[in-house]
């Protein structure tokens, strides 16, 4: 920011203090209260933001919770005196508790502030575009020939939920989505061919990666590692997961769980737009009930067909 521009931020932030002051004589703010405010308003905003994707979004909101609980039962409000005790005596290990479940955000916060990468702590991902496209046409073309040639392959497309964890149980990359690129990687005597390919963004970030396998045990017992490694990452993410099949060759893909098998290549193609070109998340879950609805018949008829 050049000097004028600051000299013109500075004289806006005085002008402000000046009217408060003049109109709202009891709010006696200085220029440092507002610094105060911003500084503390945005870091709240961006970690809340950092928080949002990932499962310990969902733990904050769990704590928030529980901190209102505790307000509401103090001495001061509705006086739940066991409540408030029982509460208490949680918080006086909240701190301990908080460190252990945020352990891998505090980590990367802190790897990020070490590293003198200072913009990269509350950077924003990029919106899927161009790449995604790209990502699904190649993978599609790709998966046409890994599926003739019958040859095994795993691929994750990352969403909502951040998989640093999984990535870093392979190896970490940072390239464009090719169709030679996945034949190579899924070759079997290539080195990263055993496990998953991480794709976020349209671009892949990870290759022989190690996936959870899924805990449902009324699955058919003809899917084999792979197939409940791609199932276990939907369930335990909203991952969309495609797999191809070592045995048979056929194409499979697993969103919520739910596993859709024998798929055609154009219809690969189509799940893969419908559940990752959606802007807005309201479209995404209009779009892709058509989808849902034929995982949830492929998993209710899956023991019918012998699959």
């Amino acid at each position: 920011m050049r000097r004028d521009e600051v000299r013109a931020v500075a004289e806006l932030i005085h002008g402000l203090q000046l009217f408060l002051q003049s109109n709202f004589p009891l709010l006696q703010i200085q220029l440092t209260d507002i610094l105060d405010i911003a500084i503390l308003s945005f870091v709240i905003y961006k970690l809340m933001w950092m928080l949002r994707k990932t499962s310990s979004g969902r733990l904050m909101w769990g704590v928030l919770i529980l901190m209102t609980v505790m307000f509401l039962s103090s001495d001061n409000v509705l006086s739940l005196t066991a409540t408030s005790f029982v509460l208490d005596k949680l918080v006086q290990w909240g701190i301990v508790v908080l460190v252990i479940l945020f352990q891998p955000e505090i980590r990367r916060f802190l790897e990020r502030m070490g590293s003198g990468r200072l913009g990269m702590v509350f950077a924003a991902n990029k919106e899927p575009g161009q790449d995604m496209e790209t990502a699904i046409i190649q993978t599609t073309e790709a998966y046409t020939d890994l599926s003739r040639d019958k040859v095994g392959a795993l691929m994750v497309f990352e969403r909502q939920n951040l998989l640093d964890d999984v990535i870093k149980t392979g190896t970490e990359l940072d390239c464009s989505v090719s169709s030679e690129l996945l034949k190579n990687i899924f070759w079997n005597k290539a080195p990263l061919h055993d496990g998953a390919v991480i794709v976020r963004d349209g671009r892949i970030v990870g290759a022989g990666c190690m996936l959870p396998l899924s805990g449902n045990v009324n699955l058919s017992r003809d899917l084999g590692m792979r197939h409940r490694a791609g199932i276990g990452m939907s369930e335990h993410s909203d991952a969309v997961v495609v797999i191809v099949s070592e045995e048979t060759g056929s194409i499979s893909a697993a969103v919520g769980g739910m596993l859709k098998r024998h798929l055609a290549p154009e219809t690969l193609e189509r799940l893969l737009r419908n559940e990752l070109l959606n802007d807005k998340q309201e479209e995404k879950r209009g779009n892709s009930l058509p989808l849902l609805g034929l995982l949830l018949g492929a998993g209710r008829k899956e023991e019918d067909d012998g699959l």
